[in-house]
């Protein structure tokens, strides 16, 4: 698939608005071609995944990611969020942007964990590299690491999709917690979970997890579900307000985006630690 021709835009000149299929079209292009030197699998994933989870368009139309947003991808795998965000930026700057949609997520920085080395070496060099071997800076980091123990750092948007099913409730709750004292002042957590009260979707993505587990070599069992009722509370505990979305259009899950701000504003937010952000 070739990316839609570029429109010229002289400086001082403002975009002209494209339709929301040209757009996403474009971003799903752009975010998915910069894995081509990761290798076939990971191109082959990226594109497939933009393609067919409403989740990725959900986040970059809805205005839920602010523009210049330190983002937390606890999860991040091959670090598909990242790239999708710099496509933002592209994309917004010089090919203009859907007047119906929030506004871009332009210069956003992620900093990226994951337990896989191999998923974390794939966002490193389709990423990283890139950017280092233009001559310019990377301001994405993706760290190799367990999010059980890794100090989280203080961030804008915590983003943490289809991962906390994979540890116990216990450890669920801390993950919950620390996201909720790494937000700033006025952030927000953007968690997706399967509600488990609706049996057979979830039933279903269980077991679709715990196929994609064993064939990308992690050794879990998506065995820790909640239901919808339940994952709201838990947030509610860790002081959040809590909107739940549906985010399963188009395929056979049970999902939902819970979109989660935190009330407790004097909740201790840990300064931002380069050393951690920056652990290789």
């Amino acid at each position: 698939m070739n990316a839609a021709p570029s429109a010229v835009v002289r400086p001082g000149q403002r975009p002209q608005a494209r339709s929301p299929a040209q757009t996403w079209a474009q971003l799903r292009e752009v975010a998915s071609r910069r894995y081509q030197s990761a290798g076939p699998f990971a191109w082959r994933f990226a594109h497939g995944k933009l393609g067919l989870d409403p989740v990725f368009r959900h986040l970059v139309q809805s205005g839920l990611l602010p523009a210049g947003a330190h983002v937390l991808d606890i999860g991040c795998g091959q670090g598909l969020l990242a790239s999708l965000l710099r496509a933002v930026t592209d994309t917004a700057a010089h090919q203009g942007w859907p007047p119906d949609w929030g506004p871009p997520p332009q210069g956003c920085r992620v900093t990226g964990i994951d337990l896989s080395h191999r998923e974390i070496e794939r966002a490193r060099q389709a990423l990283e590299s890139r950017a280092f071997a233009s001559g310019g800076t990377s301001f994405d980091r993706f760290v190799c690491g367990d999010l059980r123990t890794w100090d989280f750092p203080a961030c804008e948007v915590v983003v943490i999709l289809d991962v906390l099913h994979y540890m116990g409730r216990s450890d669920q709750d801390d993950v919950l917690g620390r996201a909720c004292r790494a937000l700033r002042p006025g952030g927000r957590l953007l968690l997706r979970v399967g509600d488990g009260q609706a049996r057979t979707g979830f039933r279903f993505g269980q077991w679709v997890d715990w196929l994609v587990a064993r064939v990308r070599g992690y050794d879990v069992s998506p065995f820790h579900g909640r239901t919808l009722a339940e994952w709201r509370q838990a947030l509610e505990r860790q002081g959040f307000e809590v909107e739940p979305r549906p985010m399963s259009q188009g395929t056979p899950f049970a999902n939902v985006l819970l979109v989660a701000r935190r009330t407790h504003e004097d909740a201790a937010v840990p300064a931002p630690s380069p050393d951690k952000e920056l652990n290789r």
